[in-house]
């Protein structure tokens, strides 16, 4: 997250709203290269990471929260794929890239303190490694309020 302006990537989320097709978010990254936008050392990160929360572009369930680096960042816009950084494994990971369940990103907002990130997907199978749509399956009560599509014993085989 250095400050060499060679080497400064420039995203511009804010108020873009892109037609749903698999190369629009390659269009946004050319796009944004070419106008005034956000810098990405200007967004509030921790140890060269920021957290994303992703919700349903349709119907706004928060499906997870991942945190990204720069260049999961990049990927993603470059790609439309959401890639984020794994703290567990120190590895970039594309989201999907083991179950097949892909999040194709719609959209990018940043918040008002500009330390997290919102990204509105289309998601392709569930969003949670236990096969359940969203993370977010249980209440603080341990109850199962989610909805499970999918077995993960037959998707994650060794």
């Amino acid at each position: 997250m250095g400050s060499n302006p060679e080497k400064r990537a420039r995203f511009n989320f804010v108020s873009i709203a892109l037609p749903l097709r698999s190369n629009a978010l390659s269009f946004l990254y050319l796009f944004c290269n070419l106008s005034p936008m956000i810098d990405f050392d200007s967004l509030k990160s921790e140890k060269g990471l920021i957290l994303a929360v992703v919700q349903d572009q349709l119907s706004r369930e928060v499906l997870m929260c991942a945190y990204m680096n720069r260049e999961a960042l990049e990927k993603t816009v470059e790609t439309g794929i959401a890639h984020f950084w794994s703290r567990s494994r120190q590895q970039l990971w594309r989201k999907g890239e083991t179950s097949g369940h892909v999040q194709k990103v719609k959209e990018i907002r940043v918040d008002c303190d500009m330390d997290s990130l919102l990204l509105l997907v289309e998601q392709v199978g569930g969003a949670c490694h236990m096969g359940y749509r969203s993370c977010f399956y249980r209440n603080l009560e341990g109850e199962v309020v989610g909805e499970k599509v999918f077995e993960p014993d037959e998707v994650y085989k060794p």
